[in-house]
């Protein structure tokens, strides 16, 4: 409690009128109860002509009365903003006539004065001023700036609610439990705006939490922020990652590619042998060679053999360098068999014979082909 007094007394001899008029400022939170003192001289005095006026000046010019005692009776709800808080604190009539407001108000700051008068006579004895403090609001933290290693960052506070004057403080808290770090050597602080803490240079001493707790006479509040170093993403690091990524992931599918190659070649080379299968029994046949003579009742104009014309010896049979040998024929056994008196018709069309008969009709000709004029000789 700060108190200041100026004290005027006047004395009037005729109608003995004595005045006192102290002055004093009083500060007390929101939402706390205060007491405004007040003594007065008539205590020992019949009260039947006492009467007890507190009277208040707040933001308006005229002055209003808020409680009173007269003729016996208390009016105290004469103020709408202090009705139901506001009542005589102590025995009024025996001289103490101080008062007590509950759950004081922003609203209520101003100034009360005490006035006490008994059969004329008064006595003012005190003038309060009455100030009425707010705790500041919940304050909000932010940082202002990049967090990159090396770069200078603010982090800032604000409480936007409150009694002024709020008073700001930065502690860089250590660990959980509340422990306070030393402020690095890069930090500052200017003292025409203590709610900015500037931190240069920033590194990793500069990390951790940050503590901001504003305050007036009424009390403090606190809000945190945190400050963590984002790594500078170089673009030359990132383009020489995105490379050596790709760069690996073709050598993958170069080997991968290499290996499967491999082993669908080596699968080809064991699945070769295998693709000649036996899906069903052949037929039981006879091995005739194709290029020998067709039975054994061959005349010589129908021999198939081929001889030299030089010397009549016949060719040997192996195939010539760069030819495909002529694979060998099957036949069946019922086509092997032949008439044993000699080739058949069928047999000697096969081998290309001329139907001499036919040929010489066609030219003109009667031809007989032996003494009984059959008619299937050929030549």
């Amino acid at each position: 409690m700060i108190l200041s007094s100026l004290t005027f007394v006047l004395l009037f001899g005729c109608a003995l009128l004595w005045t006192v008029i102290a002055q004093s400022v009083m500060k007390q939170a929101e939402q706390e109860d205060v007491v405004l003192p007040c003594q007065h001289r008539f205590g020992h005095l019949q009260s039947k002509n006492l009467d007890i006026e507190w009277l208040l000046q707040d933001s308006e010019p005229n002055q209003k009365v808020v409680i009173a005692y007269s003729s016996g009776a208390v009016y105290q709800n004469l103020s709408a903003k202090l009705r139901g808080r506001i009542s005589f604190a102590a025995d009024y009539l025996l001289g103490n006539a101080s008062i007590k407001i509950s759950s004081l108000r922003s609203t209520d700051s101003g100034l009360y004065t005490c006035k006490v008068k008994n059969e004329g006579i008064y006595d003012l004895k005190t003038a309060i001023n009455l100030v009425v403090l707010v705790k500041p609001s919940e304050p909000k933290c932010w940082t202002e700036g990049e967090s990159l290693q090396g770069n200078d960052i603010k982090l800032q506070c604000n409480s936007e609610n409150g009694t002024q004057p709020i008073l700001y403080r930065w502690i860089h808290v250590l660990d959980t439990e509340g422990q306070q770090a030393k402020f690095h050597p890069g930090f500052h602080i200017d003292l025409q705006t203590p709610e900015i803490l500037l931190l240069r240079n920033l590194s990793y001493v500069s990390t951790g939490l940050y503590e901001c707790k504003a305050s007036n006479e009424a009390g403090e509040k606190s809000c945190f922020v945190n400050v963590a170093i984002k790594h500078v993403r170089d673009p030359g690091i990132i383009a020489g990652t995105v490379i050596g990524v790709i760069g690996l992931l073709l050598i993958f599918l170069i080997v991968w590619f290499t290996l499967y190659r491999g082993k669908k070649h080596k699968y080809e080379e064991e699945e070769m042998p295998n693709e000649i299968r036996e899906d069903a029994e052949a037929p039981k046949a006879k091995l005739i060679n194709a290029q020998s003579s067709v039975g054994t009742g061959s005349t010589g104009s129908g021999s198939s053999s081929v001889k030299s014309a030089k010397n009549g010896t016949p060719y040997p049979q192996q195939p010539r360098t760069g030819e495909r040998k002529t694979p060998i024929a099957y036949t069946t056994a019922e086509e092997a068999k032949v008439d044993q008196s000699g080739p058949n018709q069928a047999h000697m069309k096969r081998m290309g014979a001329l139907d001499v008969k036919k040929a010489g009709w066609e030219m003109g000709l009667t031809v007989y082909t032996d003494k009984n004029e059959k008619e299937d000789g050929f030549v």
